[in-house]
């Protein structure tokens, strides 16, 4: 069984509170973000729910997809999108030698700033898993990068839940700041298509807006 919160509760966000786990605001901005593209089909598709509601949204990327997808890649970031590093073959951290991670990062990067030289001005960086090594994530940080957590999981990936609770998931644990996380991968397709454009049109309606993250300043580690 899969064990995993829905919503990060507090004592995580301190203990962890070099990461940024949602972004506090006074005007109702939430962030939507998305792993593991780009993907065939499936990140075009979210892109037209994107563009159809005039949304921008935030695309941690694995840079093996870059290199195997580069024309989607590239109308993620011609539409306006923001990129952050998911790696180049979306590891571990915590089962990942420090080197070899560091490694696999710094490749992803390689892949992303040759079609995306503006990445060097807002550098943002998402642990395949939510799980690195502390040494891992100093390195990363000292690199520039902001490391992007999450406030609300979808659990788009989970293929026991319905869509229907994937969408509860989102709806029901949104607040104000909100980093909310789904995926653009086949493994998520099924949940994520069902609960993505129901999940933005009520919190629409709840007064929320939607942005992509967007800040160029770094958190250090201590």
């Amino acid at each position: 069984m899969k064990m995993y919160w829905v919503k990060t509760r507090w004592f995580i966000k301190r203990i962890f509170s070099r990461f940024v786990w949602d972004i506090p605001n006074s005007n109702q901005t939430i962030y939507l973000t998305f792993d593991d593209g780009p993907t065939p089909e499936i990140t075009e598709w979210v892109l037209g729910v994107l563009r159809q509601r005039n949304i921008k949204a935030t695309f941690f990327c694995i840079g093996n997809n870059i290199e195997n997808h580069p024309d989607i890649f590239n109308t993620i970031v011609t539409e306006g999108h923001a990129i952050g590093n998911h790696t180049y073959n979306h590891l571990n951290g915590w089962h990942t030698n420090d080197k070899v991670y560091i490694e696999n990062a710094e490749a992803a990067e390689t892949s992303i700033i040759k079609r995306y030289p503006e990445f060097e001005k807002v550098k943002l960086f998402r642990p395949p898993y939510g799980k690195m090594r502390r040494t891992q994530a100093k390195h990363v940080c000292s690199k520039g990068y902001r490391i992007i957590m999450w406030d609300v999981l979808s659990a788009d990936f989970d293929r026991n839940i319905s869509p229907e609770k994937c969408l509860k998931n989102v709806i029901e644990n949104t607040r104000n700041g909100s980093v909310i996380i789904f995926h653009d991968s086949i493994k998520a397709a099924t949940n994520m298509q069902y609960a993505l454009p129901l999940a933005i049109d009520y919190l629409t309606e709840k007064g929320f807006r939607f942005a992509k993250i967007s800040s160029p300043v770094p958190v250090p580690m201590q």
